[in-house]
This record gives C-alpha cells, sequence and structure tokens, in this order.
C-alpha cells in the first residue's frame, strides 16, 4: 500500500522530529514492511511560479518562443519554449537555473538557443515526474498565485509516498485509518480520525434479498439523487494520483478516497440504469453465485463468461456486478447520472477469492475483501462516503436498505504473564514487566481486565480477523516492544539432529547419480500441454501440470545436441501429477537421461543397452535393492524390445528403456539414449531404515565359484532364470551374474546360449567341493524342471 505522510500526519499527531527514515524504521521492524521510500519533495525543488508577461517567436526557430517570465526576482527571466501552449499572462511552473529534474535527470543551466540565451526552463507534467507524456507546459488554473511562489504544495509534490507491505492476516492495515493505528501505538501518540456527523435514514425505496448470509452478511443500499458529475476537487485528486488510484469523476474518486482512507470497498451504481432492469417493480438487490452461461461485461469493458464460483451482485436476478471485485459497465456511473445506488457491503473472503480467480481478475477491492475487510468500521465508512458525496457531489439522500446478519460478539481471550515471560523473556532493560504488556496492548486499542493469573483482553473489532489466540496477543507485545529488545539467549542442550529417512533417499540419490557422472536440471512442473489442466493459470502458455519427467529430459538432452555440446547425461528429481480413473496423486519422480557416444582417450563407441542398465542396477544397488526386471513395450515414447519395468516386493518402481527410434529421429539425436523414471515414494518405501546404510564385516573364508552354461529361449528372460537360481542356491548361494551370451551356429532356432558365473560362500567356515556341488546340483535340476532349459555344463 502506498501511505501519504502528509496524510498520515493529518490522522496522527506524529512527532515533528521523527524523520521518515525512522517512520520507516519502526514500521518495518513492526512487521510493516517499507520497501520503497518515494520523496516528492525533490522532484520539483527550485521549480517556482512563473508568469509570462510576453511571448514572442524566436527569430531562427518556428517552433521555438521566446518568453519573458517574473519569477518574483527583481528582473524578469529570458527563457525560450518549444511548447505550442504557451501564452502572455499564463501562470507557469519554472526550474531555475541549477535546479536538478529527476524525472527526466535533467540539471537547468545556462543555454544558447539559436542565438537567444535561455536562463530557466518552462516545465510540463511530465518533466516534473507527474505524468508519462505531456502535449505542452503545464499551466495554473488558480489566478491568485504569486510569481516565485514555490509549486510543490501546489502539484501535490510536498509529499513523501512510503510503500509499505503488509502481512496477509493484517487486512486492517490496507487503510489509512488501519496504519494510522499502528504507528499511534508505535510511537504512543493520539490518532485523529476524520469526523462522521451523524445521518437520518429515510425510509427504503428499495428491497434487499440475499439467500446466503455466509457469503454476504451485510449489505447496504443506499439511494441517492440530485447528483451532479464532475471533476473532483484538487486535494482528493492529488490524494488519490499519489495512491496510484486513476482519477474518474468525483462520485467515482470519493469511493475510492474511501477505500484508501477506511479500507472499506464501495461501489456506485447507476439509480436510473438499475430501475430500467427492476422496469416498474420495487428494486430488489441480491448477492448469488452465478448461473451457467451468464456473462456480464464489466467496467474494464471485458465481456466476462460467469462461472457456479463467481458472486454476482443483481438487480431483479439480473448480474449488474462481480461482488466485492469489478462493477457492470451497464450501470457506470457516467457523466450523464443523475441518481446513484451506494453499495457497502461485506462479503466472504473465500468466496470472493473463489469469484475472482475464477475470473482471473483482481481489484483493489478484491485485495482487501480477501484478507477480510473490518466489519466494525462499515458504518463509519458509509458514513464518511455520504458526508463527501453531500459536499462535493451535490447528494440528496433518498433511501436504504440494510441487511444485517453479522454477530458482533465481543472476543475475550486471556492472557497470563507467566506464558508471556516464557515465550518472549526479557528485555536489554530487564524482565518484561505488567505495566510494559499493558501499556502495550492498551496502545493497540485491546482492553485488559487484571485476573489472577493475568488478563482478559477483549479484542477491538478492527483486530478480529487476526487476533484468536493467547499467543496471537504475546506476538502483539513482541512486535511493539521490538523484536531487537529482547536479550538473546543459547538454547538449552538439545537432541542430535539428522535426516529424516525420506530426505535420506534424496540425498543419496542425487549423491549417486553425480557419482554416474549425471548432471542435475530443474524444470517447471507446468508445460504448455497436458492431461491435466490448470482452471486458471498463471501464465496462459503453461495451462497444464506435468504427468511425469520425460518431456523435460529430452527437450534438454534435444537442446544440448542442437548447441553442438553432444548428448546430455542429467537427472531431476521433482513433483509429477497423475489423474485417472485408477488413481489420482501427486509424488516425488526421479527421471534421468543419459547415452550416445563417450568420446575420450579410452573409447568411441556408443553407450550399449547392457552399460545403461549397470548404470541403473547400479544405482538401486546403492540402495541395497535388486528389482525385477520385467520387459515392457506399452509407452510408445521407448523402444519396444528394450524397455523393461522395475518392482520391488510386487510393487512398480519404475520404467526404464532406450527412446523409440522414430522420436529419436524426429528430434535429431542419437539412438542410443537411454531414460530413468522412478517413482521416488515407492523406492523411500523400499528402502528403510536398517537396508539404506548396512555395514557388513569382510569375508575371512574364500568363495568357490562354478560357471553354468545352458540353452533357453529368447523369451525367457535372465532375470527369471537367475530368480530361481537364487532361490535353489539358498544362503551359500552368494551371487549370480550372466558373462556370456551367444546366438548362432550350434544354437537351436529360438535360443541363445547363457553362461552364469556362480559364486558360494559361507560365513563361519570354507566350503568343501561336496558341499558346493551338491548346492551346484540343487541349482541345476530347479532350472531344468522349471523352465524345461538345455544345460550344457
Amino acid at each position: 500500500m502506498r501511505v501519504s505522510l502528509n496524510w498520515l500526519r493529518e490522522l496522527v499527531a506524529l512527532p515533528p522530529q521523527v524523520t521518515v527514515a525512522q517512520l520507516a524504521e519502526r514500521l518495518t521492524v513492526a512487521g510493516f514492511e517499507v520497501e520503497d521510500i518515494e520523496d516528492r519533495r525533490t522532484w520539483a525543488a527550485g521549480v517556482v511560479v512563473g508568469r509570462v508577461l510576453a511571448r514572442q517567436a524566436h527569430p531562427q526557430a518556428d517552433k521555438l518562443s521566446v518568453c519573458r517570465v517574473d519569477v518574483g526576482q527583481p528582473e524578469p527571466l529570458t527563457i525560450v519554449c518549444g511548447a505550442a501552449n504557451v501564452r502572455a499572462e499564463a501562470l507557469v511552473p519554472v526550474a531555475l537555473v541549477g535546479t536538478y529534474l529527476p524525472g527526466i535527470d535533467l540539471k537547468i543551466v545556462p543555454a544558447n538557443k539559436r542565438g537567444v540565451d535561455s536562463w530557466g526552463m518552462i516545465c510540463s507534467l511530465a518533466e516534473l515526474g507527474l505524468a508519462k507524456n505531456s502535449e505542452g507546459i503545464h499551466i495554473f488554473d488558480e489566478p491568485e498565485l504569486s510569481p516565485g511562489q514555490d509549486v510543490r504544495p501546489l502539484l501535490g509534490l510536498d509529499d513523501v509516498i512510503l510503500e509499505v507491505a503488509s502481512t496477509a492476516n493484517r487486512a486492517d492495515a490496507l487503510s489509512m485509518v488501519g496504519m494510522a493505528r499502528e504507528v499511534a501505538a508505535l510511537f504512543g501518540v493520539a490518532v485523529q480520525f476524520p469526523a462522521v456527523p451523524g445521518v437520518t435514514l429515510p425510509p427504503a425505496k428499495l428491497k434487499i434479498d440475499i439467500p446466503d448470509p455466509i457469503a454476504c452478511p451485510r449489505y447496504w443500499g443506499t439511494q441517492f439523487a440530485d447528483i451532479t458529475i464532475a471533476p473532483s476537487p484538487l486535494w482528493l485528486r492529488q490524494r488519490l494520483e499519489r495512491a496510484g488510484t486513476r482519477v474518474v469523476n468525483n462520485v467515482v474518486d470519493i469511493t475510492n478516497y474511501v477505500l484508501l482512507e477506511w479500507g472499506q470497498p464501495l461501489h456506485a451504481f447507476d439509480g436510473n440504469q438499475l430501475q430500467k432492469l427492476a422496469g416498474n417493480a420495487l428494486l430488489t438487490l441480491g448477492v448469488r453465485l452465478a448461473h451457467p452461461g451468464e456473462s456480464l461485461k464489466t467496467l474494464d469493458e471485458q465481456t466476462r463468461n460467469l462461472t457456479p464460483q463467481t458472486l454476482v451482485i443483481t438487480a431483479n436476478d439480473q448480474p449488474v456486478a462481480l461482488a466485492g471485485v469489478m462493477g457492470g459497465a451497464a450501470t457506470e456511473v457516467t457523466e450523464s447520472t443523475h441518481n446513484i445506488l451506494l453499495e457497502a457491503a461485506i462479503f466472504d473472503p473465500a468466496m470472493v477469492r473463489r469469484s475472482a480467480r475464477s475470473l482471473g481478475l483482481r481489484t483493489e477491492a478484491s485485495a482487501r475483501y480477501e484478507r477480510g475487510v473490518n466489519p466494525a468500521d462499515l458504518a463509519l465508512a458509509w458514513g464518511r462516503t455520504v458526508q463527501l458525496l453531500q459536499e462535493w457531489a451535490g447528494a440528496k439522500l433518498v433511501g436504504m436498505g440494510q441487511w444485517d446478519q453479522r454477530d458482533m460478539t465481543p472476543r475475550l481471550l486471556k492472557l497470563r504473564r507467566q506464558r508471556v515471560q516464557a515465550v518472549l523473556g526479557n528485555v536489554t532493560t530487564g524482565a518484561l514487566t505488567d505495566t510494559d504488556i499493558v501499556k502495550t496492548l492498551t496502545a493497540l486499542g485491546f482492553t485488559l481486565e487484571p485476573t489472577d493469573q493475568g488478563w482478559q483482553v477483549t479484542v477491538p473489532p478492527y483486530r478480529l480477523r487476526d487476533i484468536e489466540r493467547e499467543i496471537d496477543l504475546i506476538e502483539e507485545v513482541a512486535r511493539l516492544v521490538g523484536y531487537d529488545n529482547f536479550v538473546n539467549t543459547l538454547p538449552g542442550a538439545g537432541q542430535v539432529g539428522g535426516y529424516p529417512p525420506t530426505e535420506q533417499v534424496h540425498l543419496r540419490l542425487r549423491e549417486l547419480c553425480r557419482g554416474y557422472g549425471l548432471h542435475e536440471l530443474m524444470h517447471y512442473s507446468l508445460v504448455k500441454a497436458g492431461d491435466i489442466h490448470l482452471s486458471n493459470p498463471l501464465l496462459a502458455e503453461y495451462g497444464a501440470l506435468r504427468t511425469d519427467l520425460f518431456d523435460g529430459l529430452v527437450q534438454a538432452l534435444t537442446y544440448n545436441v542442437q548447441q553442438k555440446n553432444g548428448v546430455l547425461w542429467g537427472f531431476e528429481v521433482g513433483r509429477v501429477f497423475v489423474k485417472n480413473p485408477e488413481q489420482e496423486r501427486e509424488f516425488t519422480q526421479l527421471g534421468a537421461i543419459w547415452g550416445g557416444s563417450q568420446e575420450h582417450w579410452l573409447r568411441k563407441e556408443p553407450v550399449t543397452w547392457y552399460e545403461a542398465k549397470g548404470l541403473v542396477a547400479g544405482l538401486l544397488q546403492g540402495f541395497n535393492l535388486s528389482p525385477v526386471w520385467t520387459s515392457y513395450s506399452q509407452d510408445p515414447r521407448f523402444h519396444p524390445g528394450r524397455t523393461a519395468q522395475l518392482s520391488v516386493d510386487g510393487k512398480l518402481l519404475g520404467q526404464f528403456g532406450q527412446l523409440h527410434p522414430h522420436l529419436c529421429q524426429s528430434q535429431d539425436i542419437p539412438e542410443q539414449v537411454y531414460v530413468l523414471l522412478l517413482d521416488i515414494e515407492y523406492l523411500t518405501q523400499a528402502v528403510t531404515a536398517a537396508t539404506l546404510v548396512r555395514f557388513q564385516p569382510y569375508a575371512t573364508y574364500p568363495a568357490s565359484d562354478r560357471d553354468l552354461a545352458l540353452f533357453a529361449g529368447v523369451t525367457l528372460t535372465v532375470a527369471d532364470l537367475m530368480r530361481v537360481m537364487r532361490q535353489a542356491g539358498g544362503d551359500l548361494l552368494q551371487q549370480v551374474f550372466l558373462f556370456d551370451e551367444y546366438r548362432g551356429e550350434g544354437v537351436p532356432e529360438g535360443q541363445r546360449s547363457l553362461a552364469f558365473r556362480l559364486i558360494y560362500r559361507a560365513e563361519n567356515r570354507t566350503l568343501t567341493d561336496p558341499e558346493v556341488e551338491a548346492v551346484q546340483a540343487q541349482v541345476r535340476q530347479a532350472l531344468v524342471s522349471t523352465y524345461s532349459v538345455t544345460l550344457r555344463s
């Protein structure tokens, strides 16, 4: 929020010795970060009012004028001006010699322009930083100005603007009154709110019908007649401009002004246009969710298709505005408006948030309603608006309808002094006393009544949104006393820290991937196209959630190849999303991609399937896992004969395979590229804390190895054969691996020759040959009986 220092000083008696820097520091420490300080006083330092005494055409330039300007000095100045609207007797801003204009980064110096000396510059609003573009110089409308007078008070440049960011729980701080309350508490001074006179309410000439009191617990509709639409007074326009709000007309500007002052959004409808919708019937205002197929043209001239999540204001059940967000164009206040209906309401924050998100629209009003507008200040904001409409628009109060379902019961909380001391500790001057606590909370508007253990605290109505528990009160004490004023204490002896098993798996996985030469990658979770679409994406071109990491990995590898950097070896750990009739999951996945030719002094051949498979096996062996490999050919992105699914304990762990040749050709990348996709959540479940790091003693007894060769069908997988061998070998069979495969002459058609090495070892003795031969015979028999293979040795 943009906070005007001049406006703030009208609301709170801030000591004059408090500097802008001190104010900004106190606000930041108290939880309201001052992100920027805009000192507008420097924009026109040295710029004064000048009266153009005479204007003559420049003798050497058609578009220049030579002006004699009275700036309050003994002699008028000669100034060469290029503006077409300069004229005699005009009152204009003049930058004197030596003045620096930061808006255009220019220091005024004497200059000779086409043979005529110029001793200053007549300025436009753009040159003073008040407009982006100006067609000519600025001419003051006030006739009573004196030459030499400082222009900054006239242009609103005698102010300092603080850009203050408030936390989401402090909806009350999105107003000048809210900031004044905070500043008054920080500096121990009084607040001076605008006087709001009482208003006599005539009988209502409309009906308010709201079926859902949760969506709108309070709605006031006030009718005014004899409205005069005109420009707002100068002071009002300048305050709105300093706050970053566009100036429209006096009625709209008054509602925006009260929004900034009290934090209460209001909206003015054209009363005649509303009555047209009602016809001859009584005007009935309502608040409901939009029906399917309804649309509304809003004030920004956009026709918006409404959804069942959109909260709308209706006139005789016809949508006329987006509740808490923006008004409708059909009932906009224009120059022809004579009657208005003023809306002052409280809407449910969650419903306004959903409504605004459903349309991709966010306004100053919705930003406040989403955080929770203070219902206690509604009457004050309404009264202030009525006062200004009567004063500056000649409004005549006609009638008012009210809908009130808000429970205004005060909130009482218990605050224990021992709890305050336990949480906050001591300040630099000693223990935090009862007087300090009472003084702090009283300054913030809380009412305290002593009890045996502490106090019973009454929460002020404007803080009901964020003060709900005892700890919230303690936070208020700490915030106002100042966190930097509390004594630093070291914590006592704590427990030894450590990573949870899930994080240990993530760290170990990254370590293993880096050890195999893979570089970590990172991509957005949002993709351009996918099965899971977002209803309100942050970026229109990224409107879907990724279902796996495959596309990002392939795009990264393709880009590296296109840049002549070779085949990328990379991995990524990221969140993916699955939504289908079988399951809806959001989980963490590991994706890895590698391959191509390893061009170094040892070799230049492409990475083979077996080498790539060995990398995957090595990653899982790092977790003491031996997965089951199953042939898989259902994914068209992978090579149908070189793809496998990995499972542990019957649960699918992931997928590994070579990219499909057609995909490689379309992306113009080498065919020997491999991709691994692992479900890390299932991996974590398979890896317990006991197996993540498992220490074993070195073997003290020798091993005995045997070779086993056989003929097996090409459809029979090596994994199935090794599984049978391990089951038959029992505890003595320590390791099995394939060391040879042959197809060709001497091998029956439809089969292949496989050779395995089996390593036997006992932990407590040296095995004898008879013991080993007995187990080897069991393995051979199990293979023949299970798969009918032909043994060769």
